[in-house]
């Protein structure tokens, strides 16, 4: 743990008082410069831009600039932090018009703060889709953060999803909606005659080639390895689906700020079951 001044806010500023951020999988791949590009992003040797990470925040604000009229001290927020990172602390400065919406009532701050990474991505993919009801869809990856997401936004568009993940996690991906569940520890996905008219690949391990023999004509692969650039409006769209109840974010473990070591060692090993949740404060 390192101690840095609290910052202060300027006049077009808020001050969150974080209390809670994620471990996705770009943290711990920026942390160990995998895939190498990270390293040409973040500093061949050692880093130079990054001092503290974190891409997604929730929390309260703390205090406001002079300028700030769209939020007041005392709000409740989650928030995109993007490349400027610093969501691994417990304050955080935004511009009022950076990537903030006011936190849904009816969520935690653990479950809000896992929207704006898995949520956004997830919602960027699907919308390649041209969304036509019973539309075949698969989804690679289901029980990830992004998969998981993906399956619940995928059914709430009107797709038939089928779901792929490991056995142990068979159950509970069904329950998030999808139709089909394949269990790629048992069943090798490319002997079924299933084609589909997109595949979600929300973990980015698979080789193309491999994916194409599942698609029908006119098929689409979309990838998590794309680039997505996250919107204030994905961010208003996703936490009003989950004010509504028709999205739920997924929270495998929790550590605290002091432990976030053990949490990246967990999110490493590729296991996790949604989201990993940072308590800050």
């Amino acid at each position: 743990m390192t101690k840095t001044e609290k910052p202060n806010p300027c006049s077009n500023e808020i001050l969150v008082r974080i209390k809670s951020t994620t471990v996705t999988a770009a943290d711990w791949r920026l942390r160990k410069a995998d895939p190498f590009l990270a390293r040409l992003f973040n500093g061949l040797l050692r880093p130079k831009r990054v001092n503290i990470l974190g891409f997604e925040l929730s929390g309260i604000v703390e205090e406001t600039g002079s300028a700030v009229t769209k939020f007041q001290k005392g709000d409740a927020i989650f928030a995109y932090c993007g490349l400027k990172f610093g969501a691994y602390a417990e304050f955080k400065c935004f511009g009022e018009d950076e990537l903030i919406v006011k936190k849904p009532t009816t969520l935690s701050f653990d479950e809000a703060a896992s929207i704006p990474v898995g949520g956004a991505t997830a919602l960027k993919m699907l919308q390649k889709i041209q969304s036509v009801p019973g539309k075949r869809i698969l989804i690679y990856g289901a029980s990830g953060s992004v998969g998981t997401y993906s399956v619940q936004l995928a059914k709430h568009f009107g797709f038939h999803v089928t779901a792929v993940c490991s056995g142990q996690n068979s159950e509970f991906v069904k329950s998030l909606g999808s139709d089909i569940v394949i269990d790629y520890t048992s069943q090798d996905i490319t002997s079924t005659d299933n084609r589909y008219d997109a595949i979600i690949d929300a973990v980015g391990k698979l080789p193309l080639s491999l994916l194409k023999k599942l698609l029908l004509p006119k098929g689409q692969i979309i990838s998590v390895r794309g680039r997505y650039k996250i919107e204030q409006n994905d961010l208003s769209f996703l936490g009003q689906l989950a004010e509504k109840g028709i999205l739920k974010p997924v929270i495998d473990r929790k550590y605290p700020l002091d432990k976030i070591i053990d949490a990246h060692r967990y999110a490493e090993t590729w296991r996790k079951k949604g989201n990993i949740i940072i308590t800050v404060s």
